[in-house]
């Protein structure tokens, strides 16, 4: 299959954020774009706006007559979240309509340019938007397809400027491993930030993490390099130059860090040398990290020091990535999207250290039944760094309910000096009474619709 012998591309959950950044792609270089999503959001309004027909009833007779009547020339990109129950799902695969999942159609448009995969169970958003800022400030020729909104471009994709020879051109990819969607790329480089066993609700097992990890790197090109986060397993599974790098060891890693007006600065040490005195307006010590990893791929590339020191210190971050809401001397109220246990427990690490002598209130959304039941324990230990916890119901995402999961399995745990569970429209009250001085959300659900209210009620106490 090329892309080529299509004129109209169809999405089924246009929506979400790898799909929309593909369907921009599309539309920018001429495609007719349409697309159902099961609600409207900000970026479905985006999407509109930009020219796209989208809808949002599961609904035959509204995909466009177009569309519908010109069945060889129509390509339908579909995300695996969309149930086989889906009436459009099922008129277009009877109807004989190409479907292919969004993993595939990506893997088709990346296979065509020079390739840096970023892949890992934690830190893949962030390093790619690193890597994609960084070799767009430095002015290389880079397409981008991320899974986050950038707060430097205000988007999740750059396009790349048209060229004679695309291998000419370099794609950044976060190589997402749910449903082994990273499979369906062979990149030039990669990055492994971390193989944690998550998505067990597709896996079944850490072991299955880890086995399709290591298909992926054995799938980089044999004169490509793979950045391994240090101690990582799997340098054998690969053809390519085999990097390390972390915090504090490795081919790459930082020195000198410290914390200076909550802010990070570091050196980054690198085989040939040190590029001093980068200054991260993003702060946490996972993001020194993941910074070390996006400059470690960004000279493999070509780009100077120089250049990378200027575009770290530039970098704005992405939307829900300790992303501060408010900053006053008063309160200061950061969001995250963390939805493991790993990731939980950087955040909040990074917070108590940029703000030590300010008692922490966390308000934590579980996400998937699957993943609550498989890492109960390990959520209580993350959050009970925090001196105060709010715990809110599960989002169900994908999901229906199961049988004895609620986010008691994690509360019960939680051993912080006060723990509270409540619901989402009950939180806007509780927080107004805590009156906390250091607020953080946490959650890869909705949480993030309350970002406003809970903004206004601190700022006014």
């Amino acid at each position: 299959m090329t892309l080529d012998q299509f004129k109209y591309i169809y999405f089924l959950g246009i929506g979400g954020i790898g799909m929309s950044a593909l369907a921009r792609w599309f539309q920018v270089n001429g495609y007719a774009v349409a697309g159902y999503d099961k609600t409207s959001t900000v970026l479905t309004d985006t999407l509109q706006a930009e020219g796209m027909m989208i809808h949002f009833t599961d609904a035959i007779d509204q995909i466009p007559v177009e569309f519908r009547e010109n069945q060889a020339e129509t390509l339908v990109i579909y995300t695996p979240a969309v149930p086989k129950t889906h009436l459009e799902y099922i008129y277009l695969t009877e109807q004989g309509f190409t479907l292919q999942k969004r993993s595939q159609v990506l893997g088709l448009l990346a296979g065509q340019m020079t390739t840096i995969g970023v892949a890992g169970t934690h830190g893949k958003t962030t390093t790619s938007s690193m890597v994609a800022h960084i070799l767009r400030d430095a002015g290389v020729n880079c397409a981008a397809f991320l899974g986050g909104i950038t707060n430097n471009y205000g988007t999740n994709f750059l396009l790349n400027q048209p060229a004679d020879d695309l291998r000419s051109v370099v794609c950044v990819v976060e190589a997402d491993e749910f449903d082994r969607s990273f499979l369906t790329l062979f990149p030039k480089f990669a990055i492994v930030t971390s193989t944690d066993a998550d998505h067990l609700d597709i896996y079944g097992a850490h072991e299955a993490v880890l086995e399709s990890f290591s298909k992926f790197v054995s799938q980089i090109e044999p004169d490509g390099v793979l950045f391994m986060k240090q101690g990582l397993s799997l340098a054998d599974k690969t053809e390519a130059t085999v990097r390390s790098y972390s915090l504090k060891e490795g081919d790459y890693y930082s020195q000198n860090l410290r914390i200076e007006q909550a802010s990070f600065l570091f050196d980054l040490v690198h085989p040939k040398g040190i590029i001093s005195d980068i200054s991260l307006a993003v702060p946490g010590f996972h993001n020194v990290e993941n910074a070390v990893a996006a400059g470690a791929v960004s000279l493999e590339v070509g780009v100077s020091p120089e250049a990378i020191r200027s575009a770290l210190n530039s970098y704005k971050g992405v939307r829900r990535r300790f992303e501060y809401i408010l900053k006053t001397d008063s309160v200061v109220f950061i969001d995250d999207y963390a939805h493991h246990p790993a990731e939980v427990q950087a955040f909040l690490l990074s917070v108590k250290a940029l703000y030590p002598d300010r008692e922490l209130t966390a308000v934590f959304q579980p996400h998937l039944f699957s993943r609550t039941r498989d890492f109960a324990d390990g959520f209580a230990e993350s959050l009970s760094l925090a001196d105060h916890v709010i715990l809110l119901d599960i989002y169900p995402a994908r999901e229906l309910p199961m049988e004895g999961v609620t986010s008691d399995l994690i509360f019960r745990h939680v051993h912080s000096k006060t723990k509270k569970k409540c619901t989402k429209a009950e939180l806007p009250n509780v927080v107004r009474e805590m009156k906390p001085s250091l607020l953080v959300t946490i959650g890869a659900g909705d949480i993030d619709q309350l970002v406003g209210t809970l903004k206004n009620i601190l700022a006014d106490q």
